[in-house]
């Protein structure tokens, strides 16, 4: 399971909602992408991010003995799960993105998204403060009710963090121009997949969702209304269900 690029995120932030009721049924690898978390704020010199993270992640496969893994990413961590199935096809079983960033170009909505604006000023001047984390969960999510104090509080801990704000003020302040444009390299992409996307999603939007359906083979997409871009938090038990019965149909 992959989680996303935001300040203060980790693969516990994201998925924490899920972990017990997948963990049922399956073995769950909730991992930190580097830079995130605990990792190591290792910059990547020569390599894409995600391009960075996805060959990590298969050290990390070769190191557990897993020939072969379902991919689960939300925005940054679907974007990782692309270049793991177009890099690595054979480590990937079936693919679950949420919300995936890189692989789709806006239509009707301009860019910069309103969430992306606030991802990448987050550390612009002034600087970093807890009224910018307010406005990044306020725009994620379609509840208000879900955008607690806590979860503010404890993503924006993470985020001014010393060594933890260095890598975010590399990496967010200024988009990675060596990023792939991995929305030309959709029709590869062979690998049965499900695309969930909220309905009012205000940072990746839906219509993302109708690019890639049209461009990959084996595509299906699941829309879920008054639902923003955290799908597997802001819908965790619908998320739950159709994950699981994706992976369990023939």
């Amino acid at each position: 399971m992959l989680h996303g690029a935001g300040p203060g995120a980790s693969g516990w932030s994201n998925y924490w909602q899920n972990v017990e009721e997948l963990s049922k049924s399956y073995r769950v690898i909730l991992l930190d992408q580097p830079g995130y978390g605990k990792t190591d704020k290792v910059i990547p010199e020569n390599e894409a991010r995600s391009e960075f993270s996805a060959r990590l992640l298969v050290g990390l496969l070769d190191q557990l003995g897993i020939d072969k893994a379902h991919m689960v990413g939300n925005s940054f961590g679907g974007r990782t799960s692309l270049v793991m199935a177009l890099r690595y096809p054979d480590r990937v079983g079936r693919l679950v993105m949420m919300g995936p960033a890189g692989g789709s170009l806006n239509i009707f909505m301009p860019e910069p998204t309103e969430g992306m604006k606030l991802l990448h000023g987050f550390f612009k001047e002034p600087g970093p403060s807890r009224e910018k984390m307010r406005q990044i969960v306020d725009t994620f999510l379609y509840n208000k009710e879900l955008a607690t104090d806590a979860l503010v509080d404890s993503r924006y801990a993470v985020a001014v963090e010393p060594e933890t704000r260095k890598f975010y003020e590399h990496f967010l302040s200024t988009p990675d121009k060596r990023e792939p444009e991995l929305w030309r390299e959709l029709e590869k992409i062979k690998h049965r997949t499900l695309l969930v996307w909220g309905r009012d999603d205000r940072t990746n939007p839906f219509e993302g969702g109708l690019f890639m359906l049209k461009r990959m083979p084996d595509a299906r997409l699941h829309v879920i209304p008054q639902c923003g871009h955290w799908v597997q938090y802001e819908k965790c038990d619908e998320f739950n269900a159709i994950l699981t019965s994706f992976i369990e149909a023939a």
